[in-house]
């Protein structure tokens, strides 16, 4: 059992409480115990209280995002549990939930308790597993679902692949419904993206590669806002890239459809123009598109469509992105840059407050799975973040936890230092030179 431990001065920021102050943070056998005056006197004024001083510093809810790509099993060489959760930490997050696409797929119990068991021994965050919706990810035979959930299972996603045969996806909402869990589509029709490396448009057509139309996201959107009105079941929308995506789960939200969706900082700080130096850090699926995507991205977050914001962090092997563009493959790393570039794509431009930003990436994207949490209320569990927002860092891969290094943002400077992250009270990252912060 560990001592006590006070984070004492910073600013205290519990969106979902309406809590935003200057005040101490106290936790004590891994929960919450109170904040300044309202924790329990026995405890402040205890002697073996760990003291750490966070004046200046943003002290929130643990950092949570529910679109993540471990590899593990059968992907070490890209990224391991242990070393993607590091990276997640390092950047703030204290529970992430992982894809179903590793080597073979997480679509029966005991690959779904292999996650369960080497997240328990090894991670630097919680770590939420998401299994398959179809065996091998194949898109034909549905997988176990009550089974996989009992063992785990917070969602079911063929993640890198649509679910494309509506028949199968309107089962599988029909079978999941009861259980509570959304399905996650990779919203992509196939034959619309053909082979496609980046957004089809004028950029596309002077550098000479192949377009992915936005359609082929939107139409897929529109399908399964119709599938989850007729059964009644949840689907959740991840990564969205296009304009019309908003338009449509905007839509379903105005229809009370059960229908929620996500967006990555890729999406929101960057367009397809980056795509014109070839660099295959930007290729990325579904691709970077127009500003006008971007922007409609931005204002869907603004009033709420888009419920919460995830990073897709996709590692890769160096090797394998130092083919050329048409045949590398799709992804970026972002757990470690996600904080700074919202903080640029979103509260810099004054779009959102800091606090609706944290809400975002805290309750909002739990609530999409059903969980409770993503508050610094006495008893909850204390997964907390320190960050200064005011702190300039400049983003160098080769710092990274994880094991990849494959994204475009190398040199820029973010603010948003992550200073410390606590899960369960426990101190999974901290920074080597927090800059009078976090002592």
């Amino acid at each position: 059992m560990t001592n006590p431990l006070c984070l004492r001065g910073g600013r205290v920021l519990d969106p979902a409480r309406g809590i935003d102050r200057v005040q101490d943070l106290w936790i004590e056998n891994g929960k919450i115990a109170g904040l300044g005056e309202d924790a329990p006197a026995a405890l402040r004024n205890r002697k073996d209280v760990e003291y750490v001083d966070v004046k200046g510093a943003v002290v929130a809810p643990g950092l949570v995002d529910i679109h993540v790509h471990l590899r593990e099993p059968g992907q070490e060489e890209k990224e391991t549990i242990e070393t993607g959760s590091r990276s997640a930490a390092r950047g703030g997050f204290t529970t992430v939930a992982c894809m179903p696409n590793t080597s073979p797929p997480l679509d029966d119990r005991p690959r779904i308790e292999y996650v369960v068991r080497r997240a328990a021994a090894s991670a630097a965050c919680r770590v939420l597993p998401i299994a398959a919706v179809t065996i091998g990810q194949m898109g034909e035979s549905l997988v176990e679902f009550e089974d996989l959930v009992n063992a785990g299972a917070v969602a079911f996603t063929d993640d890198g692949k649509p679910v494309k045969n509506a028949e199968i996806m309107r089962r599988a909402l029909e079978l999941t419904k009861p259980l509570g869990v959304p399905i996650i589509q990779h919203a992509e029709d196939p034959d619309l993206k053909g082979s496609g490396v980046m957004h089809e448009g004028w950029i596309s057509t002077r550098v000479g590669l192949k377009g992915i139309p936005d359609i082929a996201e939107s139409v897929m959107v529109a399908r399964d806002m119709l599938l989850a009105e007729v059964t009644g079941g949840r689907v959740h929308v991840a990564h969205m890239s296009a304009a019309r995506t908003v338009e449509v789960l905007r839509w379903a939200k105005e229809r009370g459809i059960a229908m929620t969706g996500e967006t990555t900082p890729h999406h929101l700080v960057l367009t397809e123009e980056a795509v014109a130096t070839y660099d295959t850090n930007t290729k990325m699926n579904p691709p970077l598109r127009t500003a006008r995507d971007r922007d409609a991205l931005i204002a869907g977050v603004i009033d709420g469509t888009i419920d919460c914001l995830a990073t897709d962090h996709a590692p890769h092997t160096d090797i394998e992105k130092d083919g050329d563009f048409d045949s590398a493959p799709f992804g970026i790393v972002g757990l470690e840059t996600a904080l700074g570039l919202y903080l640029k794509a979103l509260v810099e431009p004054k779009h959102l407050s800091l606090g609706e930003l944290i809400l975002r990436m805290t309750r909002n994207p739990l609530r999409v799975l059903g969980r409770d949490g993503g508050t610094l209320a006495a008893g909850a569990d204390a997964d907390v973040t320190v960050f200064d927002p005011a702190q300039r860092w400049t983003v160098r891969a080769a710092e990274f936890a994880s094991k990849a290094r494959n994204m475009p943002f190398e040199g820029w400077e973010l603010s948003g230092k992550i200073l410390v992250t606590l899960v369960g009270g426990r101190v999974t990252y901290r920074a080597e030179t927090p800059a009078g912060s976090a002592r």
